[in-house]
């Protein structure tokens, strides 16, 4: 029997906090566990499955949340991005996507054989995208090709930058190209809206901010952009070629609607979020721990650069480790091994109860370690 031993630690992983499950999920993670469980009530598409009703779900309160026309299930956040831009892709053709972007972006474009122009993020502390690049971006990359797709990541996976999508969308109309938002730590999280925010594609991801167990992703779309992206098989007509026919087919996508109502009413709070973050940096700073990127800070996701503990690690008897076994030994969970310079973490879902006390722990470890000298 495998057991994971952190699980009733405090976690802060930025890559788990979002997707912590429900109890509701958790309900439904045993009742729809074995694999392919609900191909049973299929007749051919996943989103046609009235029970259990997977197709309110995708044709009604999932467009809704998200403020799209079209909404698809997907197994990533990343084969949403694919799904994409393969629907784009032209020969020679560009995607223009941020310097934050995950690697998974990057990867995307090149399995979809599109070239990739990169707009650049602003030096430290911040690291910000700067909306107005995104124009001097397309406009030089125009010269040398079509670009039939930008990219902006809300917010980045590294330091919980949030830049100003709104903007960039505009440009992006202007220059008519179409906008895809990777929103996999923020769909969930935080408001979401596509037809507000003007752009024509997001990507979201349920295992990492919307509480199911995955891996699994949502893609939504403006309507005009269905027959391309959704088109249909020629020779089994019901399937839809970029989604190679069906996508989550079992406990993923059952815990994503067991924990939607949850994760809707969550995103209400997100201003508690953003205060609980602010408040963390701040605290953090005081101990001589500095955050990076955008202050002040608007995410939960959230990067430190820490000297004290990176000094701290050169004489500690467990070098680089001695900051993970530390926390382990507290119960905290979530920042890597072997990291005590660089590090990031997230603070979303946290009690302040349990806020406090993992600055308390950052702060009677750097003591623990001062008094040894």
């Amino acid at each position: 029997m495998f057991e994971r031993k952190v699980k009733n630690f405090i976690n802060v992983d930025p890559l788990q906090t979002g997707g912590k499950l429900t109890e509701e999920a958790k309900k439904a993670l045993v009742e729809w566990g074995d694999g392919y469980s609900v191909c049973d009530y299929c007749s051919g598409r996943l989103e046609e499955i009235k029970n259990p009703p997977i197709y309110d779900f995708v044709h009604s309160e999932l467009p809704e949340f998200i403020g799209c026309d079209v909404a698809r299930i997907t197994t990533g956040a990343r084969e949403a991005k694919y799904i994409v831009m393969n629907s784009l892709a032209k020969k020679d053709a560009y995607v223009v996507l941020d310097a934050n972007a995950h690697y998974s972006s990057y990867i995307a474009a090149e399995r979809a054989k599109l070239k990739i122009a990169e707009v650049p993020k602003t030096g430290e502390p911040e690291y910000k995208i700067q909306a107005e690049r995104y124009a001097e971006v397309i406009e030089e990359t125009k010269k040398y090709g079509e670009v039939v797709l930008a990219l902006v990541t809300y917010p980045d996976g590294n330091y919980g930058n949030l830049p100003d999508v709104l903007k960039i969308a505009k440009i992006c109309e202007e220059y008519d190209v179409p906008l895809l938002v990777n929103g996999a730590y923020a769909v969930g999280r935080m408001p979401m809206n596509l037809k507000k925010i003007g752009a024509d594609f997001i990507v979201a991801s349920g295992h990492k901010s919307m509480a199911a167990c995955g891996p699994i992703g949502v893609l939504g779309m403006k309507e005009e952009w269905e027959s391309l992206v959704l088109r249909k098989s020629e020779k089994f007509k019901n399937k839809e070629v970029e989604l190679l026919g069906c996508t989550a087919r079992g406990a993923s996508i059952l815990t994503l609607m067991a924990s939607f109502p949850h994760v809707v009413e969550r995103v209400k709070r997100w201003d508690e979020e953003v205060k609980k973050a602010r408040y963390f940096s701040e605290k953090m700073e005081s101990l001589g721990i500095k955050q990076l990127g955008e202050k002040p800070h608007n995410h939960d996701l959230m990067f430190f650069y820490s000297e004290v503990l990176y000094e701290i690690s050169k004489k500690a008897k467990d070098g680089r480790y001695f900051l993970y076994k530390e926390l382990t030994q507290r119960k905290i969970h979530g920042i890597k091994p072997g990291l005590t310079r660089f590090f990031k973490l997230s603070t979303y879902g946290l009690s302040w109860e349990e806020l406090k006390y993992v600055l308390s722990a950052f702060e009677s470890i750097i003591e623990k370690y001062k008094k040894d000298g």
